[in-house]
């Protein structure tokens, strides 16, 4: 298995060596050579396994360059009921007959991101210690990848962290959760500015490739292909807990800021696992759902990027959505380099044909639709008072959207993003309670807290890194 860019450049790499790299260095972003097909005898193979045991089976299509004895000690050290609360990691919660939720919100940060974020920390000090190097990662967070990132990668050999975020737009518990972190190996950077500005920081520093390669910067963002292929494995065991037999057919809908999770449905679904529609839910920052809806792809700058309650979406350039445009284009790399490169510089946006356009739903089974903060507090009643479930904000923007988009006799999943907990004012604003969290989280937000608040600068940001390695 190899990996090539999404913005043309044919150098073939493996797995092991774009690990550590994150972006191309010609920009783009790594997708395999052609996606591994999976068929109905290898549904039926997995459908008993332990999720551990299926993560090892998904990963070892895509990565070829660790022994299969480690990467299987890889899989069972990141997955288990000690980390994630349960046998099954990610169980469904059923709703009703045909509508469940996707427990993916079980790790040590109460967010999704821990199902990749996990992986890819037990990934990266395997290969260094297997080359003996170490590693700067540079990340931008908009609420949960930064501690998610930052609890699987505190205290592991060779790796430092440079996590920025956005100052002052995170929920408080987010915010807590970060930078009460003490580990002298974690570094909090709030940026002036808002997630898009902390992501630009990211990816102009990534394309230094002098810096880059000299001060050895890697990336933990949706941008590394080894986090999106941690996320393909729940849809995969999602699938098993919905399903009977191995021809019946599922739709999810995904709460989408940076389309790294929903994208790895689509990675899912190009495998050839049975995925009727993909359901991208947006909040009022809803570039993708534009794009869904009309072909025209538009990312807004800092002022025009809205701050909602729920915060982890507020993201106006989708950095992951290249891979699927690469798709879409079938794999012109030329045409997605003047896409994302010289259209967006000089105009703003970028429209696909009308046939592209129709490829969306026919080919890749793409639907879109938004919520808005009255819709989150009226779901998240619904979901009380109906089912007696309290969800995120997030969740609720993917239930909202969900219960919109359903079509008779083929189940609805809903990826659930994070727990209520990280969002509690909302929920207060919603249900007039507060909702529970771990016992050994009661006294976050009182923590002392180590972080550094700088303007947006990547010129600032590289010296903070070159005075902390």
């Amino acid at each position: 298995m190899k990996y090539l860019s999404t913005r043309g450049d044919q150098a073939e790499r493996h797995f092991c060596d774009i690990l550590l790299e994150g972006l191309a260095p010609d920009g783009g972003l790594y997708l395999p050579t052609s996606y591994p097909q999976i068929d109905a005898a290898m549904l039926a193979r997995w459908r008993g396994l332990s999720y551990a045991d299926l993560a090892f089976e998904i990963l070892s299509l895509y990565i070829d360059d660790i022994p299969a004895a480690d990467l299987k000690a890889i899989a069972h050290r990141t997955y288990t009921e000690a980390v994630f609360g349960t046998p099954q990691i990610t169980p469904l919660k059923p709703l009703e007959p045909g509508l469940a939720l996707v427990a993916l919100s079980n790790g040590p940060t109460l967010a999704f991101k821990d199902m990749a974020m996990q992986l890819l920390g037990q990934l990266f000090e395997y290969e260094l210690q297997r080359r003996g190097e170490t590693l700067n990662i540079l990340g931008a967070t908009s609420g949960d990848t930064g501690s998610a990132a930052e609890y699987a990668m505190r205290g592991k050999a060779g790796i430092q962290v440079f996590m920025l975020s956005p100052h002052g737009r995170m929920s408080p518990f987010q915010q807590a959760q970060m930078f009460s972190l003490q580990d002298p190996n974690i570094h909090n950077i709030a940026v002036q500015g808002v997630f898009d500005d902390c992501q630009d920081i990211v990816k102009a520093v990534s394309n230094d490739l002098a810096f880059k390669r000299g001060h050895r910067i890697g990336t933990v963002n949706s941008i590394n292909w080894a986090r999106l292929l941690a996320q393909v494995v729940y849809y995969f065991a999602a699938y098993f807990q919905a399903t009977k037999t191995d021809g019946e057919r599922v739709s999810f809908t995904v709460p989408s800021g940076n389309f790294g999770n929903v994208c790895a449905g689509h990675v899912a679904r190009m495998m050839g696992l049975p995925i009727q529609r993909l359901v991208v839910a947006t909040n009022e920052n809803d570039v993708l759902d534009e794009f869904f809806r009309t072909g025209v792809y538009r990312p807004r700058g800092a002022a025009h990027t809205l701050e909602t309650s729920s915060p982890s979406m507020d993201i106006s350039k989708a950095s992951n959505f290249e891979r699927f445009v690469f798709d879409l284009l079938d794999r012109d790399g030329d045409r997605v380099k003047r896409l994302f490169g010289e259209e967006l510089a000089s105009n703003g946006f970028f429209e696909i044909t009308a046939e592209e356009r129709a490829r969306i739903g026919e080919r890749y089974g793409f639907v879109s639709g938004r919520s808005t903060h009255e819709d989150r507090v009226a779901t998240i009643r619904l979901c009380h008072q109906q089912y007696g479930v309290v969800i995120d904000t997030h969740t609720a923007d993917g239930l909202k959207v969900a219960l919109a988009k359903r079509e008779p006799g083929v189940p609805m999943l809903v990826l659930e993003t994070a727990l209520p907990a990280k969002f509690a004012v909302t929920i207060e604003e919603a249900l007039g309670i507060v909702p529970p969290r771990p016992a050994a989280l009661d006294d976050l937000e009182s923590r002392p807290k180590r972080v550094s608040v700088m303007p947006v600068s990547v010129d600032q940001v590289k010296q903070f890194i070159v005075d902390h390695v």
